[in-house]
C-alpha cells in the first residue's frame, strides 16, 4: 500500500502531535508473524480469529474473509448458536472458493485462543463492556487486534490498552472504518476539504448520532437460555439477573442487540455513534491526539424500560482555536463543518436525508479536486484491509489506539456531564478532569469479580 509521507496528515500526527510536549507519540509495532518471511511470502496469509459471531462480528468476518492477506482460522463465542454461525461462515466461503476439508476451529473461552500459537491476529466484536479486557489480554498474548468501536467503555480502559498495546508493540486497528474510503468516502473527502481550508477557518460542526427510543417493556427476568454462558458474558459489568432485551435476541442473527442500549454494557449513542462521528470531527481539525477543553451534555434517561441509556441529547465540546462541537438529537445524522467561508457536510451514503448526497458543500468548489501541494488522509482502501497491511508492513494503521483513545475519552466525558448533570473542564495532556473528583471518578468502574479487573492483568503482566 503506497505511502504519501509528507503529506500524509493521519501518519504525520503520529510524530508530530497537536498535544503540548508531544503527548501520544506512536511507538512502531515490532511483533510481524513469521510465515510472512521468507522466498513464498507473498503466498501465505495472516492467521485471524474471530471473537465474537454476532450481527457486527459476522460484518467484520465477511470483511476480513474477503482480504487477500487473512486466513480466518478460528471462531469464538459464548452462544453455542453464534459460533456455529460464525464457523459456517467462513467454512462455506472457502468451500465456495473450491476448497476442500476446510476446518475453522471453535473456541468457546477467548483465553484458549489467544493461548493458540497458529493465530496472529484475532477480531474483537464483542458487547463494549468487555472491549478492554479482551484486546488488553489480546496485547499481552501478543496477538495483533482489530477492535470494535467504541474501544472501550470507559476511559481509564482506553489508556490503559493504549499503553499495553505501545509496550508490547502489537498493531490495534480501531473499527472506525469512516477514516477509509470504502464504503463511505464522504467523511475522507469532507475531512480533506477542512484540513486544506476550503471552508475558511473552522468554527462549528454539528454532529447528529441518531437518537434511542424506549422498549415499551419494563425490566421482566427470564431464564438463562442453555446455549449462553451469561456468567462469561457479563464479564466486569455489574451483576443482574438475565434479560434477553439487555443482551442479543436467541431467534435472530441479525436484528440489533439490546445490550447497546443497556448502560451497563454501553454507553448509548455518545459513545455507539459518537464514537464514529467525533472521531472524524477530531480527524478533520486536527484534533486527533487532541480533545475538548471543556464538556456541558444534558439527556434524558429512561426508566422502567428495558432501555436504560440516554434518550434525547445536547452536547456542547469547546476545542482549541474556539472551535465548537454540537451535538444534538434534532441534527440530521453526520457532520456538517461549517467556516467563515462555507460549509461542507458529510454523512454515510445510505443515511442522506430526503435523498440528498451523503456529501454536499455550500459551493462545489469546496469538493473540487485538491492540488498536489494539498495535505491528505493515509491511503486506506477498506478498513479491514488497512490493519493487515499494516501488520504485514509493520507500521501503524489509519485508525490506531493513541487516536481512538482520544475519540473515546471525549464521547465519554460527554456522557460523565450528562450524568453530572453540570458543565465539566477537561484537561487533555493528564487526560483528567480539572479540579473535580466526582467527574474523575467516573472515568473507570470497578470490576464484579477480580478475573474481569484489566488492572489486575496488567499487574500480571508487568505492565502497571
Amino acid at each position: 500500500m503506497p505511502q504519501l509521507p509528507m503529506k500524509n496528515w493521519s501518519r504525520r500526527s503520529f510524530l508530530k502531535s497537536t498535544v503540548p510536549g508531544g503527548l501520544g507519540l506512536a511507538i512502531l509495532p515490532g511483533i510481524i508473524p513469521a510465515r510472512l518471511f521468507g522466498a513464498d511470502a507473498p503466498s501465505k496469509k495472516i492467521h485471524v480469529a474471530q471473537i465474537g459471531c454476532g450481527r457486527m462480528g459476522r460484518s467484520d468476518l465477511g470483511n476480513v474473509l474477503a482480504e487477500p492477506l487473512a486466513r480466518v482460522v478460528a471462531a469464538c463465542d459464548l452462544d453455542a448458536k453464534r459460533l456455529a454461525a460464525g464457523r459456517e461462515m467462513a467454512e462455506d466461503y472457502y468451500t465456495q472458493r473450491g476448497e476442500s476439508g476446510v476446518n475453522v476451529k471453535t473456541f468457546h473461552d477467548y483465553h484458549d485462543v489467544l493461548a493458540s500459537p497458529d493465530i496472529d491476529a484475532v477480531v474483537i466484536t464483542l458487547p463494549d463492556h468487555s472491549h478492554a479486557l479482551v484486546a488488553i489480554e489480546a496485547a499481552i498474548a501478543g496477538k495483533h487486534i482489530y477492535v470494535q468501536k467504541p474501544v472501550t467503555y470507559s476511559i481509564l480502559e482506553a489508556i490503559a490498552l493504549r499503553k499495553t498495546v505501545e509496550v508490547k508493540k502489537i498493531i490495534l486497528q480501531t473499527g472506525s472504518q469512516q477514516r477509509s474510503e470504502r464504503p463511505w468516502g464522504s467523511f475522507r473527502k469532507a475531512s480533506e476539504a477542512v484540513r486544506n481550508g476550503r471552508i475558511g477557518q473552522l468554527q462549528t460542526i454539528k454532529i447528529g448520532i441518531g437518537l434511542d427510543k424506549a422498549s415499551g417493556h419494563p425490566p421482566a427476568t427470564m431464564p438463562v437460555p442453555g446455549n449462553l454462558d451469561y456468567e462469561r458474558w457479563l464479564g466486569p459489568a455489574p451483576e443482574q439477573v438475565y434479560m434477553e432485551g439487555r443482551v442479543h435476541p436467541q431467534d435472530s442473527l441479525n436484528d440489533r442487540p439490546g445490550w447497546i442500549t443497556t448502560e451497563d454494557f454501553g454507553l448509548g449513542m455518545i459513545t455507539n455513534w459518537g464514537a464514529h462521528h467525533v472521531d472524524i470531527a477530531q480527524w478533520a481539525m486536527a484534533q486527533e491526539l487532541g480533545g475538548p477543553l471543556t464538556v456541558d451534555a444534558h439527556a434524558e434517561f429512561f426508566q422502567n424500560d428495558l432501555v436504560t441509556v440516554h434518550g434525547a441529547y445536547h452536547v456542547e465540546l469547546l476545542y482549541p482555536k474556539n472551535v465548537r462541537v454540537i451535538l444534538d438529537n434534532h441534527f440530521e445524522t453526520g457532520l456538517r463543518f461549517e467556516g467563515d467561508e462555507g460549509w461542507v457536510f458529510c454523512t454515510r451514503s445510505e443515511d442522506g436525508s430526503d435523498g440528498q448526497s451523503p456529501l454536499r458543500a455550500s459551493d462545489k468548489k469546496i469538493l473540487s479536486p485538491l492540488d498536489a501541494s494539498a495535505v491528505r488522509c493515509m491511503p486506506s482502501k477498506t478498513h479491514h484491509g488497512n490493519w493487515l497491511a499494516s501488520i504485514a508492513a509493520n507500521r501503524p494503521p489509519i485508525a490506531p489506539i493513541q487516536q481512538s483513545t482520544r475519540s473515546l475519552e471525549a464521547c465519554a466525558a460527554a456522557w460523565i456531564s450528562m450524568k453530572l448533570k453540570r458543565k465539566l473542564t477537561w484537561d487533555v495532556a493528564t487526560e483528567m478532569f480539572v479540579g473535580d473528583a466526582a467527574a474523575n471518578s467516573l472515568r473507570r468502574r470497578k470490576a464484579r469479580k477480580p478475573e474481569y479487573d484489566f488492572e489486575l492483568e496488567l499487574q500480571r503482566a508487568g505492565i502497571a
